[in-house]
């Protein structure tokens, strides 16, 4: 596997934060694209720094989204947005280090999120969606 910073993907899941997930501490969480997943269904993961991890590095939480190359960039702008929003609704309102699972993260409530995201970004005039 190799891995590398994604800035592009930062930059989206960085404004559906400022959006919808104001509880997202920008500064601890980063995106990654991954190559070389041998994954047959997985598009997208979110990793965290567990407990023990935070209080050895004395750090606060940290949050990994990482976006399989292989599968991700085959999926239209649509798709990519939400596949993003997804893996940030893993992300828990405490910011601990936890997760919220797949019976809350779910193709419905993406779906809800996806719609409020493009009805906000279109009040505030921001029509045009990212190319990824």
């Amino acid at each position: 596997m190799r891995y590398e910073y994604a800035p592009d993907i930062q930059a989206i899941a960085e404004e559906i934060c400022n959006i919808l997930f104001p509880h997202v501490q920008l500064d601890n969480i980063q995106c990654f694209r991954s190559y070389g997943s041998s994954s047959k269904y997985t598009i997208a993961r979110c990793h965290a720094l567990g407990k023990i991890m935070q209080k050895s590095l004395h750090r606060p939480a940290f949050y990994a989204l990482e976006f399989l190359t292989e599968k991700f960039d085959k999926l239209s702008s649509e798709e990519k947005v939400k596949t993003i929003m997804h893996e940030l609704m893993h992300i828990p309102v405490a910011f601990g280090g936890g997760f919220k699972h797949h019976d809350f993260v779910t193709e419905k409530n993406v779906n809800l999120h996806y719609k409020e995201y493009k009805k906000r970004r279109e009040n505030e005039g921001k029509k045009d969606w990212y190319i990824l």
